[in-house]
């Protein structure tokens, strides 16, 4: 990769901006995607992503000079090559558990990625450069934030994700979430190529030193505060802690989880338990789908197998609350209002709805419930017009059952609020932060990454799990069936973790937080706002095209 960045500086160089041979374009944009890929988590380094669209920039510069016709049909062509590339490096294996759904989401998030590169290159072109690069960061803050919150979601390469591995850096995300990351990704990439631009369109002249002292500075001032933070800010302690205990069953998802005996599977979890829960344990947490008996109805949950199983050993220890993933589902009664989810029985004029469900439960038979509402597209909501080709994945399949809020699980005995996410709900720092505005004290991940098997997708999931921790202030659990099982403290630190494919316990005690960053109070504003600009900004274009028109 190195090579290639030598390469293509010393090709513009020789030929300037305005005379890049069009088959270097290609370079250019491959050098794109590659450098966002060296960047990314779990194995890479960030400071790559500053500068990771400049090649990327050049391309766009030289069609924007030249002049010719259908640059935007080119730019676009370059721009989804780099995105591609970007994509398909970093998120392949989501192609381990759907091939279908894994090559629709890189071909589909590389084209949306792609869409907002374009539309910064026609508002270049349309009104002015410098509007145009205003507009970038704009743009991609909208896209980012729509793509966090409709149906079809699949933010999994938002781009300040990419500092997730290096909690160090990130510690101000207590402020901005990451978008606030993508921000100053942007605008360091937009600095780096002002340096470039002016250096060969001006060869003669020195740079200005107020130009390199102010991206010195945006670059640097980040990075310093947020390792002072990291480094000053305090560890929870305090007298209030809460003991838990993480099990790790390690069951193949694919050839023994959904196939198997579902009462043996738990029993082998409860005996697992059993190794490290002692009286003053106030929670055990088994991962995402824990509960596989196919007779879990919410209409009648005290008939299930496994709810049964789960009191009996409740019943041994009064104190504990046990938190689990299951596969359930809820017949609907007449007069009940029937959503858009539910599935119709066969043979009768009734409906249904299949949940990817976190419960708790206590020794007094309480059962709280929280519906995953997080989606993944293709596994767990399919549009209705695609609905054949849903792929089943955990048991479930199709289009999941939701619910319209998020909801804490309350423990009276520990007097503690745990907010349960599902698998990759715990990427949705937003979402997540309502659960913090409900009281929740500690976040709990219960997840099934052996889907992806040993790909660095579970890798990343626990980067992206350390982050939470850092926007919200929160010490984070996260459960895996297999995977990375872990403690995270406040700052993003990895305390303890588990080891992949294979049976693992861990024992903990946890300081429950009561405090709001301001990202946890007030979401994801950033995108928000960048949304009502970019509204702005496409109506300015289209009256500027219609006024073009009648000159």
């Amino acid at each position: 990769m190195l090579n290639y960045l030598v390469i293509s500086i010393l090709l513009i160089s020789l030929h300037g901006l305005k005379r890049l041979p069009r088959k270097y374009l290609f370079l250019l944009s491959i050098l794109t995607g590659l450098l966002l890929t060296a960047g990314w988590p779990a194995h890479g380094f960030p400071l790559f992503l500053l500068f990771a669209f400049c090649p990327l920039l050049v391309v766009e510069h030289f069609l924007y000079s030249n002049k010719r016709k259908r640059t935007s049909f080119y730019f676009f062509g370059y721009s989804y090559l780099a995105m591609l590339i970007w994509n398909g490096l970093t998120t392949w294996w989501v192609c381990n558990s759907t091939i279908v759904g894994g090559i629709m989401a890189l071909v589909f998030n590389s084209f949306f990625m792609s869409g907002i590169l374009l539309l910064f290159h026609i508002v270049k072109r349309r009104i002015n450069p410098l509007t145009g690069y205003t507009s970038l960061p704009i743009l991609w803050l909208a896209f980012e934030y729509i793509h966090l919150n409709w149906p079809l979601s699949w933010p999994w390469l938002t781009l300040g994700f990419g500092f997730s591995n290096y909690v160090s850096l990130l510690q101000w995300y207590t402020v901005t979430g990451p978008l606030g990351g993508s921000l100053w990704i942007l605008l360091c990439n937009i600095a780096f190529f002002s340096i470039i631009s002016r250096k060969w369109l001006n060869k003669d002249k020195p740079l200005p030193a107020k130009l390199i002292g102010s991206v010195f500075v945006l670059v640097a001032l980040p990075i310093i505060l947020s390792i002072l933070i990291h480094f000053y800010y305090p560890v929870s302690v305090g007298t209030k802690t809460v003991k838990v205990v993480i099990v790790q069953p390690n069951i193949d998802p694919y050839n023994e989880k959904f196939s198997g005996d579902f009462q043996e599977q738990l029993k082998k979890m409860l005996a697992l338990a059993d190794t490290k829960v002692d009286s003053t344990t106030a929670y055990l947490i088994f991962p995402e789908t824990a509960l596989t008996d196919p007779d879990i109805w919410e209409n009648n949950l005290q008939s299930s197998v496994s709810i049964r199983l789960i009191w009996d050993y409740l019943h041994k220890h009064p104190n504990l609350r046990l938190l689990t993933g299951a596969g359930t589902a809820r017949e609907y009664q007449k007069g009940d209002i029937i959503p858009e989810s539910a599935h119709k029985y066969v043979d009768a004029d009734a409906y249904y709805d299949d949940y990817n469900t976190a419960l708790q439960l206590d020794s007094s038979k309480k059962i709280q419930i929280y519906h995953k509402s997080k989606l993944v597209p293709g596994v767990e909501y399919t549009p209705s017009l695609l609905s054949k080709l849903a792929v089943n994945l955990g048991g479930t399949s199709g289009t999941l059952g939701t619910q319209t809020e998020p909801s804490v699980f309350y423990s009276s005995y520990s007097k503690t609020t745990i907010a349960p996410a599902i698998c990759y709900e715990s990427i949705y720092g937003g979402y997540i932060g309502e659960y913090v505005r409900k009281g929740a004290q500690l976040i709990f991940i219960i997840t099934n990454d052996g889907w992806w098997q040993d790909t660095p997708g579970y890798r990343q999931h626990l980067c992206y799990g350390a982050m939470l921790a850092v926007e919200t202030r929160r010490q984070v659990v996260q459960c895996a069936n297999t995977g990375y099982s872990a403690i995270i403290n406040e700052k993003g630190d990895v305390l303890q973790r588990t080891n992949w494919w294979e049976p693992a316990v861990i024992k903990a005690s946890l300081y429950p937080s009561n405090g709001f960053t301001f990202y946890a109070l007030h979401g994801d504003y950033l995108g928000f706002y960048a949304c009502i600009l970019s509204a702005l900004l496409l109506i300015f274009l289209i009256i500027a095209k219609i006024r073009y028109s009648f000159q």
